[in-house]
């Protein structure tokens, strides 16, 4: 449980910097995690090089295959960023008290994640998923999404047979006929579209203030001692969403190669988000900024998160101020 490694305590500020900056090196050693969401700008960014080229570091990429999973690594200050993360993992390890913050909101998930059924499991609605068995990372998106699907249909959080797995797992599960139904994001929400799976739900019937986005987050301490390197792993990202505007036939090649896609289902996935670039980020529709950061979509969906993670019992303390966790600073000051 996220309670159970975070429990081990923090590093301190001067021991993160030393973990993170050699003092033997000519520059700091850096960790970026990420998960495979499928094509999206960011993949562009690392199959360019573009955190090699635009952080003043030696930059290593980590992959996870779930949020969960990346927040122990998180938990023992062995990355500094991780990025392709949803947003009730981060909501799980704030609320206990982990320094983390979002400095960048990649996208809004609209077709390109939801709820699949399996054809023949008799589920032909949110209320049939009664007493039926869905994959699920628990604690991830998929957790809240449930949760407010089910709210909507009036059926109970409890009444659904959910079956902890990954997502690579989920695909295995659906073709031995081990689940009905699946929660879940692309590639794989993709794929089991492909193999014949019905979409019951798709993240687009969030609304924008509690919705599902991927998210780049950092340990505050960390990016407050090395702000620099922080604007700069900004400036990677929005790179990567320039490059994708200006050059969509190869960005989208780029995307299918780093995400094992064929280019013509990167395509399709890519329009199963919202993009933000850096500019973006200090509106209200992202991260807001100053006295609007208080009421941005994002800030708003971490609290709605929070407020279904507590009443279903994936997290045990409320979150005391959302607009601490979202930082556009960095943005800011990348845009100009």
């Amino acid at each position: 449980m996220l309670k159970q490694f975070l429990q081990a305590g923090l590093l301190s500020v001067s021991a993160l910097a030393a973990t993170a900056m050699p003092a033997l090196a000519g520059k700091p050693s850096i960790v970026i995690g990420y998960e495979n969401n499928g094509a999206d700008p960011y993949m562009v960014t690392q199959g360019l090089g573009l955190f090699q080229k635009d952080m003043d570091a030696n930059v290593t990429m980590k992959f996870f295959d779930s949020g969960p999973a990346a927040m122990s690594a998180l938990a023992s200050n062995s990355l500094q960023f991780m990025c392709g993360l949803g947003i009730p993992p981060f909501v799980a390890a704030i609320s206990q008290g982990l320094p983390l913050a979002i400095i960048y909101n990649q996208e809004r998930y609209t077709s390109a994640a939801g709820i699949v059924v399996r054809p023949g499991s008799g589920i032909d609605s949110i209320a049939d998923l009664k007493g039926k068995k869905i994959a699920i990372v628990q604690g991830s998106q998929a957790s809240f999404e449930l949760a407010t699907f089910l709210k909507e249909a009036g059926v109970p959080f409890d009444s659904v047979r959910q079956v902890n797995m990954s997502p690579p797992e989920m695909r295995v599960a659906y073709t031995t006929k081990s689940i009905d139904a699946a929660i879940v994001w692309d590639p794989v929400f993709d794929a089991l579209r492909a193999d014949g799976a019905t979409v019951l739900k798709t993240d687009a019937d969030l609304p924008r203030d509690a919705s599902s986005y991927n998210v780049c987050i950092a340990n505050t301490h960390w990016v407050k001692a090395h702000p620099e390197l922080a604007v700069q792993f900004v400036t990677a990202l929005d790179a990567g969403v320039a490059y994708t505007k200006k050059n969509p036939e190869k960005a989208l090649s780029i995307m299918a190669q780093q995400a094992g896609l064929d280019e013509k289902t990167a395509a399709a996935e890519l329009k199963g988000y919202e993009i933000f670039s850096a500019a973006d980020q200090t509106t209200p529709d992202v991260l807001g900024n100053g006295e609007c950061s208080a009421t941005s979509a994002t800030t708003k969906t971490l609290a709605n998160t929070a407020a279904v993670l507590l009443k279903i019992g994936r997290i045990m303390t409320p979150l005391d101020d959302p607009a601490k966790a979202v930082d556009s600073s960095f943005a800011a000051s990348a845009a100009k």
